[in-house]
This record gives structure tokens, sequence and C-alpha cells, in this order.
């Protein structure tokens, strides 16, 4: 098993192909890169040699493959290849290309792997960045018929299905448990299409670098031998023929679900745009690459989203504290039954994290509510009040001078039930310098990594001569 740090590639790698929409011969470069590089694509067939950050906001067009832009420059059929790097868990990578087009090779990402593998991985010194997936994040496509589903998992596992309605294909699945299996069971899966979509291709002078030998070619309505002679002349073939299961006679299939496992390494590869490797399972119902971009969008939005919400600071029980009770009854003036902070195991110039571990035996129990007991809202904030106490006096000089007393409340906000058995962690943070003895506090009470209550809190200090 890999270590958790980032990793690049111990050398330059290159491989040389034709891009199946251009036709055009390019060589692509795999070169070692820093510590969180992520993937960039180079162009050094231009001027200036523009860079591609290979992410979600460059993404101009999904129409036949993932295609990048920035820099005026673009970078086509991106996913194959990225695919590769996350299938073989490279965190840090730049991709020099002397043309336009990813080149198609036989369809797969197989050919991509076996240079990463065959150069060796690098560890460096830098803990990887990955995106965990907290809570579902779901996808809907209605006119497409898609689902797209993520859901918290301690590692990265894709499942999809597909149905194009197709009597040869039918319905299909594949799913990876783990992206340690990705050389075996996905990367050597290619493309495929429908002979429909080949002829409209070739109508509209497209595909112009396939050949026959880089897709899965199947035929599911009935096609006569002047299309099948005008197939085999296109591609400079002897005869060109359908197989009893349906798919020209180009290629045998390597797994009998070969286009869902293919279909599954697209995802994988489009899911990359999001910067980092993934903990987290995705459920995909018949994905394509646009609906494989919108989706990452959607968890990047999740992601954003919850970035903006505060997260639980870390909890040792088995840490000394830096308050201990008896501190904090000597520090603040509340004393049974109304002191609501047990412990302070956190104090700095600007935060402060106290601890309140919630019993059966609160004496607020008894009326709140016999036979459903809930800590009141109101006595949530007066822990956070208790705590923030604690922050305000550690900036004076002679603490126990001084008392606290919190002049306003904003936004309290209540998200969760607390009851007995639950430990809040209380968290204050100042959002500003204290000036004329006024504090201004962020305050959040967390039980586990949940919000309990949240409030936005203003405290005054004052002598104890001057109250």
């Amino acid at each position: 098993m890999m270590s958790n740090n980032q990793h690049t590639i111990k050398e330059s790698i290159s491989i040389s192909g034709v891009g199946l929409h251009t036709g055009n011969e390019v060589t692509m470069t795999f070169n070692p890169a820093p510590v969180d590089h992520g993937f960039k694509f180079k162009r050094t067939d231009l001027d200036q040699q523009p860079v591609i950050d290979a992410d979600l906001d460059n993404v101009v067009d999904v129409s036949r493959g993932t295609t990048l832009k920035q820099n005026g420059a673009m970078v086509v059929t991106v996913e194959h290849a990225l695919a590769a790097l996350v299938g073989v868990e490279i965190d840090n990578v730049l991709i020099t290309l002397d043309g336009q087009e990813i080149p198609i090779m036989d369809g797969s990402a197989s050919e991509f792997v076996d240079a990463l593998v065959q150069v060796g991985l690098k560890e460096q010194e830098a803990e990887r960045h990955y995106i965990e997936i907290d809570s579902n994040v779901s996808f809907e496509d209605a006119g497409k018929n898609v689902e797209m589903l993520a859901v918290p998992d301690d590692e990265f596992k894709v499942t999809v299905m597909i149905d194009f309605n197709s009597p040869i294909l039918g319905t299909q699945h594949a799913s990876i448990e783990s992206i340690r299996d990705f050389k075996e069971e996905l990367a050597p899966s290619r493309t495929f299409c429908f002979l429909h979509e080949l002829e409209e291709l070739l109508d509209q002078n497209l595909i112009k670098g396939g050949d026959l030998n880089n897709a899965i070619v199947v035929v599911d309505k009935a096609v006569d031998n002047e299309e099948l002679s005008r197939l085999a002349k296109v591609f400079q073939r002897e005869d060109v023929e359908v197989r009893n299961e349906g798919i020209l006679n180009n290629v045998q299939l390597r797994q009998a679900n070969e286009p869902a496992r293919h279909k599954l390494m697209d995802v994988i590869g489009d899911l990359a745009l999001l910067g980092a490797p993934i903990k987290g399972k995705i459920i995909g119902q018949r994905p394509g690459h646009a609906t494989n971009i919108e989706f990452a969008r959607k968890i990047r939005q999740h992601l954003k989203k919850n970035n903006r919400q505060s997260k639980a600071p870390p909890y040792n029980p088995n840490q000394a504290p830096v308050y201990d009770i008896r501190m904090i009854a000597d520090s603040l003036p509340h004393k049974y039954p109304f002191l609501l902070v047990d412990k302070i195991v956190e104090l700095t110039e600007n935060k402060v994290v106290g601890i309140k571990n919630v019993t059966y035996n609160e004496h607020f129990f008894q009326g709140h509510f016999p036979g459903n007991p809930v800590m009141p809202g109101v006595l949530q904030l007066e822990s956070l009040v208790q705590t923030g106490g604690v922050l305000a006096l550690n900036t004076v000089t002679n603490p126990r001078d001084y008392d606290t007393y919190f002049l306003m409340i904003h936004k309290a906000k209540f998200k969760n039930r607390v009851v007995p058995g639950d430990t809040l962690v209380l968290q204050l943070e100042l959002q500003g310098p204290i000036r004329r003895g006024i504090c201004e506090m962020k305050g959040t009470a967390f039980i586990g990594d949940k919000v309990a209550s949240e409030a936005e809190l203003v405290a005054k200090i004052v002598r104890k001569e001057d109250r």
C-alpha cells in the first residue's frame, strides 16, 4: 500500500500516436512535477508554450471527449490520460504536448498506465490533499435520464450502469472497489461507439485518426453490404463484417462489460478535474462527459459551501487540559448549577476550545423535557458564552480583576439536538481586535463533526471595581 504522501514520477517518458478526431501525430511526455503542482498540460508547439491546468473551470467542450482551454490554448480528449494518472495514484505531473489532442492509442488507458509504471513513482515530502465526501451529493439530468451520486467512504470507489436501449449492449454494470485495481480492471477498456455514430462522424469529416483499431463499434441495426464495403475502403481494410455478438470484426471484446468499464474510466478521468484524489463512493447511472463535468461542479459547490462552515476542532480526551474545572471556576464568576464548561483544551490569543460533557444528571433535564431530555438552546449558548469569557479574560494582564458581560447575540442557529451522553466541543474565535474592552467572537458548538449550535457573540471586559 502506498504512503499518504504525494507522488510524482521518477523521470520523463514519452508516448506518440495520433489524435482520434484531428488525425494529427502528437508526442506526449509525462514529466515529474513538484509538490502541489497537480496535473497540467503544456503546449510546446505554440509560441510562449502556454500551460493549461487540468481544472473544471477550463472545460470548454464535452461533445466528443473532454476539452480544456486556458491561456489561449486547447488540449483535447484529456480523460484517458487523467484517468491513468489517478489510477496509478500520481499527484503531480506536467504533460507536454507538441499538438492539440492527446493520442488515442488503442482507445484505452493501458499504454499510459504502462508508461507511468515503467518509470516508477517518487514519493514527495508532503501529504496528499483529499477531496472527502462528507455527506451525499446528488445530480440528476432528467432529459438525459442520468443520475449521479457521491456518498461518504474511506476509499475511492465507483459503480456505473449504462443503458443505451441497445439490443446488443443491453444494460451493463461495472464497479471498482479500490483504485489499486485500476491497472488490471479498467485501464484495458476501450472506447466504443455505435455504427450510426461512426457514419455521422465520417460524414462530418471527423475521427480522422480512427482506424478501427482504437474503438469497439457496436452494430445494433441492420447494415447492408454496400455500407460495409464503404467502411472497409475508408479504413483501408480488405473487408468489414458484423460478428454474431453485434460488433464489427475490428476487435475482440476484452471483457463482456468492456463498454461499461470504459464509461467508469471516463468518470474517473473527468472527476480528476476536481484537482485532488477523492475519498468517497461514486454511483452513476448512464454517465457521459457532459454529466460527469456537471456532477463534478456540483461536488465542488458542495465542498465550497462546507468549507465556509466551521469545522470541528480536534479533541483528544487524553490531552491534559489548559484549564481544568477548578481553574475555570476560579476564573469565571459562574458556579453550580450554572457553570457549563468543564475544561479548556486549547487557548491562544484569538481562539479558545472548551468541553462540556452533557450528562443525564444536569438539573435542567428535570423539566426539559420529562421522558425526552434535550439541552435547551439558550444553555448551549451559555456554554459558548462562558468559554468565550475565558478567551476574553485571557487578553488582560490580571484576569481575576475583571469580569465579562455579554452584550449581544447575533445569528443564533440550532442545527442538532444535544442530549445526555453528548460531548459539546465549544469553539470561540475572535473576529477582530479588542477595542475599548469590546470582544466580537464567532462561537460554534460541535457534537463530533456536526454543528449543534452557532452564534456571533459580543462581550465587554469590565474591571470589577468599575461595575
